[in-house]
This record gives C-alpha cells, structure tokens and sequence, in this order.
C-alpha cells in the first residue's frame, strides 16, 4: 500500500473512532453560515479596501452594524 493510502486507511479509522454527538438547539445555533447580499461593485471594492486599511474585515463590520442595529438573540 502507498504511504498516502496508509494515510487514508488511518484518517478514516480515527474519523469512525470518534463518537458523534445529538445536535443540540444551542451547537445548532452556534453554527456558522453564508449570509449574501447584492451591493455595487464599486461599494463592494471600496468597503473592503477600507476595512483592510482598518486592520478589520467586511465580516466583522457587517457584523457588528447588524448586532448594532437588531441586537442579538436571546
């Protein structure tokens, strides 16, 4: 057997060892997701060179306008 076929074998036998566990509401909840809206492009270009220029990300600022202006669940 190759040496990467070895690695696959192994991988697989950890990834069977591991238990699963039931979803709950909370790790449901907690699960991260895509979030998309069209803008303009030239918005778009701008608001990421911005945040670059920033040290920050346009995930994090969508993020904390949004939680700004709705709040967060309870």
């Amino acid at each position: 057997m190759s040496k990467y076929g070895q690695l696959i074998k192994e991988a697989r036998k950890q990834e069977n060892q591991k238990t699963s566990k039931p979803e709950t509401e909370q790790s449901i909840s907690r699960e991260e997701v895509n979030l998309s809206i069209k803008v303009l492009k030239s918005r778009r270009q701008h608001w990421a060179a911005e945040a670059k220029r920033q040290g920050t990300t346009l995930t994090a600022a969508i993020t904390e306008a949004l939680s700004a202006k709705f709040g967060e669940p309870g």
